[in-house]
């Protein structure tokens, strides 16, 4: 017997019309699931609740995107109502299962979406991830879950659950189908209050290519089997990025716990709680009793919260100079349908531990398998990346599942800075003035040592090849810089500096921003901080 992920399956004449009329193009003929909070027309958009039995008028934008590059939709897919939930089971339509085990929940909201794929009934599904709901059910039923940038998706035709955090997610078997599907799905729509245009740069910061990953510093609390399978994934991380740098995720989780603690209950009481009164069968009650508070928290609540988010989101953002994504589990465990039942409240809450801080940090994620448990269960990862940085992390994703991304070549010479000139530092601007983008972060080879020159105007280091510097090297930045921009560039170099051949830790080799040692004078060597940036944090010793 089949599981029940689908509310409303096309009639095959349904399915047979779309086919015959589509277009083609990069999606041509792949079968589309869709979550049944977006819209499909001639087809009741239920959330999962009965009552909401009116056939929807048009499409939701989204679901047109892929429509119009080839996708085929075969039918509307269960979730926890109103997705309200990371567990699959708040549902009157019965509750899937994880694929390998039907004594484990499959994760939610977007439980029939990943159902849909992970049983070959469809190639692509459309899920939505407020808190995690396209990455749990991923994470849970080996999935790639695509979250992206808030904004970057259309949710004209969702109904929504938390409006100012909702995106439009997928679920597909491999990276690369994600990234087609993503490719039709951006786009800007100006009906959608909350769509955001992609810029035409990636942002300060963001590189082209991922090579450093940071993961948590401290322990996780994960249940046994997850544990042991997260020491895998980051054994697995270390063949992966270049780099792997542990990292203070105290203040991502911490603004993960404001999400159901703070007032975001009352923005899903805004955008469904009218559908909550009067009470009936066709309701969840846990749902029910989740949203329904939400209609009493004041004003002055959200006010406390968004500055107790904007803190949060300030002390997080200390950790990306440094890093290019971060890597977390997607959940602490994987719970069966009696945990759930037996505590469902807090059993949910605990599954959002490592996804809830994504959309209200304003970040992009994007869950991948990370082979299995000792039991056997799919076990998933996510990697975690700001706002707009979509596209390398999908890069970085294909390559953490043994995927090869599509080559970039580059653009102009290849300038690693080392000092002043690094992202946040005082000179970064003049760097991107000329022209210039972040390639990629990386450590210099062996040998070189890094040394304090003091004056007046804007300290600097000085990077020398002295040949006793450490093995681990030195971090520095490599940009694409216009020809051009290269003479402007050495222009503006003051002595003892000057540009030359820096070697990296790949092997390869750049022009970078160099010293000799016997025009140093009586510079210090703070070669033991391991990089400009660590040498002048505040709490550098």
């Amino acid at each position: 017997m089949g599981q029940p992920l689908w509310i409303t399956r096309l009639p095959d004449a349904a399915v047979a019309a779309y086919r015959r009329d589509s277009p083609g193009g990069p999606l041509a003929g792949a079968r589309l699931a869709i979550k049944d909070n977006l819209d499909l027309a001639g087809v009741p958009t239920t959330a999962a609740c009965p009552a909401l039995d009116a056939p929807a008028a048009s499409s939701a934008v989204a679901v047109t995107r892929l429509i119009d590059a080839g996708a085929i939709p075969v039918g509307k897919t269960n979730m926890d109502q109103f997705a309200t939930g990371l567990v699959g089971t708040r549902t009157p339509y019965g509750a899937c299962h994880s694929v390998a085990d039907p004594a484990h929940v499959s994760g939610g909201s977007s439980s029939g979406s990943a159902i849909a794929v992970a049983t070959g009934e469809a190639e692509l599904a459309l899920g939505t991830d407020t808190a995690g709901s396209g990455r749990v059910p991923a994470a849970f039923n080996g999935l790639v879950g695509l979250k992206p940038t808030r904004g970057l998706v259309s949710t004209t035709g969702l109904l929504p659950a938390c409006r100012s955090l909702d995106c439009v997610t997928t679920f597909t078997r491999t990276v690369a189908e994600a990234r087609t599907a993503l490719a039709a799905l951006a786009a800007y729509d100006v009906d959608d209050p909350w769509s955001r245009p992609r810029p035409p740069l990636p942002p300060p910061g963001v590189a082209a290519r991922m090579r450093v990953v940071g993961v948590p510093a401290g322990d996780l609390d994960l249940d046994p089997p997850h544990a042991a399978a997260w020491q895998r994934a980051l054994a697995h991380a270390r063949g992966v990025a270049a780099h792997v740098v542990p990292v203070d995720v105290s203040a991502f989780l911490a603004a993960a716990r404001l999400l159901y603690e703070g007032p975001w209950v009352a923005e899903r009481w805004a955008a469904f709680g009218g559908l909550l009164e009067p009470d009936g069968p066709h309701l969840d009650p846990t749902v029910r009793g989740i949203v329904l508070p939400g209609r009493d928290l004041r004003a002055a609540d959200a006010f406390a919260a968004a500055d107790r988010l904007a803190a949060l989101r300030r002390a997080s953002e200390q950790v990306w100079p440094d890093i290019d994504a971060l890597l977390l589990p997607v959940t602490p465990g994987h719970p069966t349908f009696d945990e759930v039942a037996a505590a469902p409240v807090a059993v949910n809450s605990r599954l959002g531990t490592y996804t809830n801080f994504v959309n209200l940090l304003d970040l992009c994620a994007v869950a991948v398998p990370a082979g299995e448990r000792a039991d056997g269960l799919p076990f998933g990862v996510q990697l975690i990346a700001p706002a707009f940085a979509d596209e390398p992390l999908l890069d970085l994703a294909e390559r953490w599942t043994g995927g090869r991304p599509p080559e970039r070549a580059a653009a102009g010479a290849r300038v690693a800075v080392v000092g002043a000139h690094l992202t946040g530092m005082p000179l970064h601007p003049q760097l991107v003035g000329l022209g210039a983008r972040l390639a990629y972060r990386a450590r210099t080879a062996g040998g070189y040592r890094l040394y304090h020159l003091s004056g007046p105007g804007v300290h600097r280091p000085a990077l020398v090849h002295t040949g006793d510097g450490p093995a681990a090297g030195i971090a520095v930045e490599v940009y694409d810089l216009p020809e051009q921009g290269l003479g402007t560039l050495l222009g503006s170099v003051p002595a003892p500096l000057g540009l030359g051949r820096v070697v990296l830790d790949d092997g390869s080799e750049v022009t970078g921003f160099i010293a000799e040692a016997p025009r140093l004078g009586g510079a210090a060597d703070i070669t033991h901080f391991g990089g400009w940036r660590a040498a002048n944090s505040p709490v550098a010793p």
